[in-house]
């Protein structure tokens, strides 16, 4: 019932972000030569490498979920030995990426802040804000969720099934913001280039 639940409750998220698209896609159209013009300060190789880091991220917290259905909370061997990890290695290991893509895309905010491109400026600094940024809040959302789910890894007593549901659950959420993400970057990034107004 909780993957159930966790799926419709993504269904709805899939409408907000449609919305989101939505609200680009017109902007977009009524302000040609705003995305024309601001597009270009976009950093494209540094969201490409934050792009990565995030759908490598989607990898680690599966391999975490594949532990976590052997009930292995935690690691056999010595740290370096990878096979031997348990979920909680796995999903540090996202938390840490997860962690590292919302920092370069806060770095990436100052930088646009520097050249003038905020959120009230002007239809475009709205548009980019509003769409990466709640995204943003989303990832934030999915490593406290991770870190909640380690914290009961070490709290539980017996590692049991619902533990690796509630550690399923959560990889479901991270999956889905990956894809969304997918999404945007061609949206934001690549979209002026190969499809402009």
């Amino acid at each position: 019932m909780v993957q159930v639940g966790t799926m419709v409750w993504l269904a709805s998220e899939l409408m907000f972000f449609g919305g989101l698209f939505a609200m680009y896609f017109t902007l977009r159209s009524t302000s040609p030569e705003l995305w024309a013009t601001h597009s270009e300060i976009l950093n494209i190789p540094l969201a490409a490498v934050n792009t990565t880091i995030l759908v490598l991220s989607s990898v680690t917290a599966q391999f975490g979920v594949f532990a976590a259905e052997r009930l292995q909370p935690r690691r056999t061997g010595g740290l370096f030995a990878i096979k031997s990890w348990g979920m909680v290695e796995w999903f540090i290991l996202t938390v840490i990426m997860g962690s590292v893509f919302v920092a370069v895309q806060s770095y990436e905010y100052a930088v646009l802040v520097s050249e003038g491109v905020t959120i009230a400026a002007n239809a475009y600094g709205s548009a980019f804000y509003i769409t990466t940024g709640f995204h943003a809040i989303h990832v934030t959302g999915g490593i406290i969720a991770f870190m909640f789910i380690i914290g009961r890894a070490y709290l539980a007593r017996r590692f049991g099934h619902h533990e690796a549901t509630s550690a399923i659950v959560v990889s479901y959420y991270w999956h889905f913001v990956d894809v969304v993400w997918i999404a945007l970057f061609f949206i934001v990034y690549f979209l002026d280039i190969v499809a402009p107004l």
